[in-house]
């Protein structure tokens, strides 16, 4: 193995400082340990880090400036602890530090889990029609699960404000905007006031995964039939409406013949035969919770103007060059697209 020194630096995981913390948290690494940044996510960055004798994960806040309560990846190594022992799969924490003296920044580590992350359609394109029926089913009950969490047995009741979520996301998001925003985009003002003319009424508050999607899951089979092994990327985790949760799955999915194209992220990975249609999956999750849907359209134009906040952060840190993995410069593109589709959901 080579020496520690002659080893290559990773951004954001600086060498030196993460070995000789390492050493007391997690002695399998071992000081030649090599780590490369794991593709897909657009915000916090995750890093596989292998050792001698460990292989682990490692999630940190992005490089460069962040905006207020963004990022917080604190938050999230408590929900996934807090979870590790109830129905919803999640990767077990093994340690975590806010010591800006290691990374820079606060961290945690946790275990790796086996499993395929579904990124690109011609991996989904390799299931049967069958088994994309099954994956999609397998994610709505553990989208139930999530909602079914117990607040008070986990110790989450406090994770989050129990009253007025949407009117605080609405807030909350449309000052993200003014902080972050690279272009004027009049639009924007519009979809913003819609928003707050349009709200419903308060509706019923579980814990809430705040970005779940088929490409935040690690996906297993069994016997031929897809199994959900872990739901990561925890970071916009709260508590909050369950059916705003189901609105931010379907603003990143499209169906066979439903057009996504607003979205970059994980394009056409659910187009094939066998996905069933965002209507379709709005109707299981129903089914199953036995939660109404009828006011599903307010959610889902708000999940497209979350986006779109969220990708024009995005945006700007590529353009200050703080970004890593691939992707970044599809991002800002997306962003009017969004606005567009999320005011014509609205009436």
């Amino acid at each position: 193995m080579s020496e520690p020194s002659a080893l290559p630096e990773v951004p954001g995981l600086p060498r030196d400082s993460f070995t000789a913390w390492a050493a007391q948290h997690l002695p399998g690494l071992g000081p030649g340990w090599r780590a490369e940044v794991i593709s897909g996510g657009l915000s916090n960055i995750t890093y596989r880090v292998t050792g001698a004798d460990a292989t682990v994960v490692v999630r940190r806040p992005p490089l460069g400036r962040l905006l207020p309560s963004a990022h917080d990846v604190t938050r999230e190594a408590h929900v996934l602890s807090a979870l590790r022992h109830t129905p919803v799969p999640v990767p077990e924490v093994l340690a975590s530090s806010s010591d800006p003296a290691v990374l820079g920044a606060p961290f945690y580590v946790m275990a790796l889990v086996d499993g395929v992350v579904y990124r690109e359609p011609s991996q989904t394109e390799e299931l049967t029609a069958s088994q994309r029926g099954q994956l999609t089913d397998a994610l709505v009950q553990v989208l139930a699960s999530i909602h079914a969490v117990d607040l008070d047995a986990t110790g989450l009741r406090d994770f989050g404000r129990a009253e007025g979520y949407l009117q605080r996301q609405v807030r909350r998001w449309s000052q993200q905007w003014e902080a972050s925003h690279t272009r004027d985009l009049p639009s924007m003002e519009l979809l913003i006031r819609a928003l707050e003319d349009q709200r419903p009424d308060g509706g019923e508050v579980t814990l809430v995964h705040g970005d779940y999607r088929l490409d935040n899951t690690l996906v297993t089979q069994h016997g031929g039939v897809p199994m959900v092994a872990a739901v990561v990327d925890w970071e916009l985790s709260t508590l909050g409406d369950p059916l705003a949760d189901l609105a931010t799955w379907l603003t990143y999915y499209s169906g066979p013949g439903e057009d996504g194209s607003a979205v970059p992220v994980a394009a056409g990975l659910t187009a094939h035969a066998g996905f069933p249609t965002t209507q379709d999956i709005a109707q299981r999750y129903a089914d199953v919770t036995g939660r109404d849907v009828s006011a599903l359209g307010y959610y889902r134009a708000f999940t497209d103007f979350r986006l779109a906040v969220i990708l024009e952060g995005v945006h700007a840190r590529y353009l200050g060059g703080h970004s890593l993995g691939e992707g970044y410069d599809r991002v800002g593109e997306s962003v009017p697209r969004l606005v567009e589709r999320a005011l014509g959901r609205l009436h």
